[in-house]
C-alpha cells in the first residue's frame, strides 16, 4: 500500500450526489442535489473538480478524469451532520439524534430554558436562519426575548445580537441550552449559537461567530487514534465543534467556504504529517436550506477557482439535502442521498471508479495509507 504524509479531506457540505438504496425509508425520493443543480444551471464551470471525476459521478459529464473518483454508501441510522462525519471517522451510529422538526421544541423544555435565561422564548419551530430574523429579530432586541428555532437537523438553534444582546451572553445562553438538552428526550446533536448583527428587517446579518456545541463522539474515532500515534490533526471549519475537540491537534475556524479553502491552501503549504480534515458549510447554510440552486451552483463554482491540485486530497460530503450518498444532497433540508460521500482523490497513476464501500471504512483506508 502506497503510503503518504499528509491527507486532505474536504466535506462539500450537503453535496448530494445521488439517493442511496434505503432513501425511501427516510421520506427522500428522486434525490440527488449535484445532479439536479448542475441541470437547474444548464452546467456549471467547475474545471479542478471535473478533472478529479465529479462530473462522471453523476453521469452528467464524460469527462477523461485524473483523479479516483467514487460513491460511498452511509452504512449508519441517520441523514444529519454528526452521523456523517462521525461515520467518516468510524463510528457507526444506530439509534438516530432525535429531531424536533414537526412541532418545535417540547414546553418543558422552554419553559426551563426561560427559567434559566431570564427571557421569554421566541420562535419555536424549523425555520430557515435568515427568514427567522427577517420574522422575529426586530421583536428580540426591542422585547428582550430571546429567538430559538431548529431544522431538519439534530439541532437547537438560538441567535443572539452580537450589538445589544453580547457574543458572551449568547453563548451563555447556548451552554444553558446544551446542559438541559442532555436528557435523552431532548438530547439534540448540537445547540448552535447564531450571532447576527444590525437592527432592522432586511439588513440583519448572520456573522462568523457561529458556535456548535456538540454532544461527544460515542466512541474513538479515527482522529483520536491518529493523534495518539502522534500525527497531527488539523481541523478547519466546523470540524472541531463537531467532534468536541476529540482527537483534534490543531482547529481554525472559517469565515466563508472560500476562506475554509485559502486555509486550505495555506496548510498544504507548512510542514506537517497527518490529517487536514476540512467542513465547508456554506453549500447547505447559505444555499441548501434556503433552496436556492442558482446560489448553490455558483457556491460550488467557488472555492475551486483558487484551489490547486493539493496531492492526496479528498473530496466528500456529510450527509444529503436528503439521505444521498454523502454530502451531496437536494431535495429536503438534510436527505438520504445515495452512495454516501463521493470521494475524489488524486493518485499518480489510474485508479478505478464507480460505486463502493461505505464511509467509515474509506476513512479507515485513508488512516492505514499515512
Amino acid at each position: 500500500m502506497r503510503k503518504y504524509n499528509r491527507i486532505f479531506l474536504i466535506v462539500l457540505d450537503s453535496l448530494g450526489i445521488g439517493a442511496m438504496a434505503d432513501s425511501e425509508k427516510f421520506g427522500d425520493v428522486g434525490v440527488n442535489t449535484f445532479g439536479h443543480i448542475w441541470e437547474s444551471q444548464g452546467g456549471l464551470e467547475i474545471p479542478n473538480l471535473r478533472r478529479l471525476g465529479m462530473g462522471n459521478l453523476c453521469g452528467v459529464t464524460e469527462d477523461e478524469a485524473k483523479g479516483y473518483a467514487r460513491r460511498l454508501n452511509e452504512a449508519s441510522n441517520g441523514k444529519d451532520t454528526m452521523t456523517g462525519h462521525w461515520e467518516m471517522m468510524g463510528i457507526y451510529t444506530t439509534k438516530p439524534f432525535v429531531t424536533f422538526t414537526d412541532h418545535g421544541f417540547p414546553k418543558e423544555l422552554i419553559d426551563e430554558l426561560e427559567k434559566r435565561t431570564g427571557r421569554k422564548i421566541i420562535g419555536n419551530k424549523a425555520a430557515s436562519g435568515t427568514e427567522i430574523l427577517d420574522e422575529l429579530a426586530e421583536r428580540e432586541i426591542e422585547n428582550g426575548e430571546l429567538i430559538v428555532y431548529t431544522s431538519a437537523d439534530s439541532v437547537l438553534q438560538i441567535c443572539g445580537n452580537e450589538e445589544t444582546m453580547g457574543l458572551e451572553t449568547l453563548y451563555h445562553y447556548c451552554e444553558i441550552a446544551r446542559e438541559l438538552t442532555m436528557k435523552d428526550e431532548w438530547k439534540v446533536g448540537r445547540v448552535i449559537a447564531r450571532p447576527y448583527v444590525r437592527k432592522k428587517k432586511g439588513e440583519f446579518v448572520r456573522t462568523a461567530n457561529r458556535h456548535d456545541y456538540a454532544v461527544k463522539p460515542t466512541g474513538k474515532t479515527v482522529l483520536n487514534a491518529m493523534q495518539e500515534a502522534g500525527y497531527d490533526v488539523i481541523s478547519i471549519g466546523k470540524i472541531n465543534d463537531i467532534f468536541c475537540g476529540e482527537g483534534i491537534t490543531e482547529s481554525l475556524k472559517s469565515k466563508s467556504s472560500v476562506h475554509g479553502m485559502e486555509q486550505t491552501i495555506e496548510t498544504a503549504g507548512k510542514d506537517f504529517t497527518g490529517l487536514c480534515f476540512v467542513n465547508l458549510v456554506d453549500f447547505d447554510a447559505l444555499w441548501g436550506h434556503r433552496r436556492n440552486p442558482e446560489g448553490y451552483g455558483k457556491e460550488i463554482e467557488k472555492p475551486w477557482k483558487a484551489a490547486g491540485a493539493v496531492k492526496r486530497r479528498r473530496s466528500a460530503p456529510d450527509h444529503g439535502r436528503p439521505r444521498q450518498r454523502p454530502d451531496l444532497y437536494w431535495n429536503g433540508p438534510h436527505q438520504r442521498t445515495g452512495a454516501a460521500p463521493c470521494v475524489l482523490t488524486v493518485y499518480e497513476g489510474k485508479r478505478p471508479s464507480g460505486d463502493e464501500g461505505h464511509l467509515c471504512r474509506d476513512r479507515s483506508n485513508d488512516c492505514k495509507e499515512l
